[in-house]
């Protein structure tokens, strides 16, 4: 059985496309016409897949997306004018896992969901994680320590989800990068370290001296449970 789609648009006749097409491919959807709607019918009947509209009448999407991943693991694709790259990037910053550009093909679209419904699947069967006395919830984005929970910014989860999911393995900076951010994002390798540095300060029990978040020298990164 395929997953269920919940779809946050505020154009009917785009909800009209997406139910027809993803219900004719076994898809189970659910719909909604703004950002609070949307968030509500995901907190009544949490969805696998969300698909987002960048524009809503009562929020951004991005303000969505944020939403959700409070709490959410769902695989999120966000719908996105092709002249607006940077709320493209901002969604992916806050937690999207992919996008399409309107007028957007629908094959397109369903192989995209395939892909991230793959990746969330694949990911589901990792609960939980310790990193130096911390349990990171992965499921609900949430690290709790002896001091209660510790905060961590959209991009540091997305380069800790890369990490755990490849755990024991190296993953490149290359690697880590155009999967956190895409390839604009590869010459960006001083923000990587800095972002490693926090991760490390936040996670581990001795940051200089780290047993999980491990850099490989001239090569990339592993995590080690």
């Amino acid at each position: 059985m395929k997953a269920q789609v919940l779809v946050i648009d505020d154009e009917p006749l785009i909800v009209r496309t997406l139910r027809v097409n993803l219900q004719k491919h076994g898809y189970e959807t659910d719909a909604a016409f703004t950002g609070r709607a949307g968030l509500a019918a995901a907190a009544r009947h949490p969805s696998a897949l969300v698909v987002v509209d960048l524009d809503l009448p009562d929020m951004t999407g991005v303000d969505v997306i944020r939403s959700l991943r409070r709490w959410s693991s769902a695989g999120i694709i966000v719908l996105a004018e092709r002249a607006r790259s940077r709320e493209q990037v901002e969604a992916l910053d806050a937690g999207a896992d992919d996008y399409v550009v309107k007028p957007f093909d629908m094959d397109e679209l369903l192989a995209r969901l395939r892909a991230v419904s793959r990746r969330v699947s694949d990911f589901s069967d990792i609960a939980q994680v310790s990193v130096g006395g911390h349990t990171v919830d992965l499921a609900r984005h949430i690290v709790m320590g002896s001091e209660g929970e510790v905060k961590l910014t959209p991009t540091e989860w997305e380069i800790l989800e890369v990490l755990v999911r490849h755990t024991g393995k190296l993953v490149s900076r290359s690697q880590l990068l155009t999967e956190v951010g895409g390839t604009a994002y590869l010459r960006e390798d001083n923000s990587l370290r800095v972002l490693m540095a926090r991760l490390r300060h936040k996670l581990e029990e001795n940051p200089a001296r780290p047993r999980h978040l491990i850099t490989e020298p001239g090569m990339g990164y592993r995590f080690s449970a």
